[in-house]
């Protein structure tokens, strides 16, 4: 294949692999209502069941999210001046990003804290003061809490504005570097090893130093692994010989996982019974990162093997994921906080907790679909478009397989 048809081809497989990298997050914001672990509300029935799934999930689901970013603003931005594509994004995430944190989220709070027993505001009296900047709440106000990725998203895009002329100063150097890691025979060991180097240096460097906070200002190990996949799915989006190794390196890739999903599903469950052991617990550590590179590198695979295809489904739920992405999560703690109280029953509430979401979700995407002066909010620009442009909209020509990277 020629870069000439990789670039006009649609990647229906990377669409889908972005809706279902979102849906996953939805389920697993509501998994967080049902674990040990710390979040806005709680259920009474939170307990361990989940967490081993949620933790074989975790190490890849926000950063795969980043990577197909960087591969869908690769082909939006190559069709519009650069300086023309930086202000449209700023103008499509950032109104979202505005009024989420000043309509959407602050719900969220106001029921973190009725739960804790923090505050007795009325809903009306605690938003006058969300707003009032005043700080008088143990949790900082105005937040955008779940709205960190799109934050962080808009900045990635706009410093990559400023890097794109020394890409294409230095497109040869990066060439021959693509296809070191991912070219000849020996494809897989190279793709599965040398592309995760710099997130090994930044979990033994970085990650003890800089924990988690998504506050951007102080977020430097997140912004080093966030940022480096958005910068590889740009920097490979085009690529053929990285696409092509994905797919000869499918079956290993397949093979390493299931074999560590269930060796590192053992530790993670029984962390706090293991030795004490420094080297053992840094192997696995380093186990950690290549697994979450690894997930990515075969979820990437068997998209091109088994999704590159349209759907009416796929059409759909591209032009509404980025809203659902801003709605979910207003909603799960909404749901969650009212049900906690009624005593229902762990099956009946999730059940309940998902339904409740998901056609939130789905009615109020809709209903604001068909009012054009709230689209924006939403980050709707059409009836069938989003603000997270597809990641690749040009046409084939009529030739042309529908199909492949």
């Amino acid at each position: 294949m020629t870069q000439q048809a990789d670039s006009c081809q649609r990647r229906y497989d990377l669409d889908w692999l972005r809706v279902i990298a979102f849906g996953l997050l939805i389920f697993y914001h509501i998994g967080m209502f049902y674990v040990t672990w710390d979040w806005h509300v709680k259920s009474p029935y939170a307990g361990a069941t989940l967490e081993l799934p949620m933790m074989l999930l975790n190490p890849w689901r926000l950063s795969l999210l980043f990577f197909i970013s960087g591969v869908a603003i690769r082909f939006a931005s190559d069709k519009s001046p650069l300086l023309q594509y930086a202000g449209s994004r700023s103008f499509r995430i950032g109104i979202p990003i505005v009024f989420g944190m000043c309509v959407l989220v602050m719900p969220q709070t106001w029921f973190e804290l009725r739960q804790a027993g923090l505050v007795d505001d009325t809903f009306a009296g605690f938003y006058q003061n969300y707003l009032s900047l005043d700080q008088v709440y143990p949790v900082t106000t105005p937040t955008w809490n779940h709205l960190w990725y799109i934050v962080y998203l808009l900045v990635y895009t706009l410093i990559l504005v400023l890097l794109v002329p020394f890409f294409r100063l230095a497109k040869t150097p990066l060439a021959q570097f693509i296809r070191l890691i991912s070219g000849g025979e020996k494809a897989a060991w190279r793709l599965l090893l040398i592309p995760a180097i710099p997130f090994l240096i930044y979990r033994f460097s970085l990650t003890p130093h800089f924990p988690t906070t998504h506050a951007l200002t102080d977020d430097w190990a997140n912004h080093a692994i966030s940022f480096s996949f958005f910068l590889l799915g740009y920097l490979i989006a085009k690529n053929d010989d990285f696409w092509l190794a994905v797919r000869k390196s499918l079956r290993p890739t397949v093979i390493i996982v299931v074999l560590s999903v269930p060796v590192l599903g053992y530790f993670w469950v029984n962390w706090d019974s293991l030795v004490p052991d420094t080297a053992f617990i840094n192997v696995l550590r380093a186990w950690r990162v290549l697994y979450a590179w690894w997930v990515i590198v075969l979820l990437l695979g068997l998209a091109q093997r088994f999704l590159n295809r349209p759907s009416p489904v796929l059409t759909y739920m591209t032009g509404s994921v980025f809203s659902w992405y801003i709605l979910h999560q207003t909603i799960i703690v909404a749901a969650g906080y009212y049900l906690a109280q009624r005593q229902l029953g762990g099956i009946t509430e999730f059940a309940l907790v998902l339904i409740i979401t998901v056609s939130g979700c789905l009615i109020i995407t809709e209903l604001v679909r068909h009012i054009p002066v709230l689209r924006l909010v939403l980050g709707l620009k059409g009836r069938r478009n989003s603000a997270l442009t597809p990641v690749s909209s040009v046409p084939c020509p009529p030739a042309s397989s529908p199909g492949g990277a």
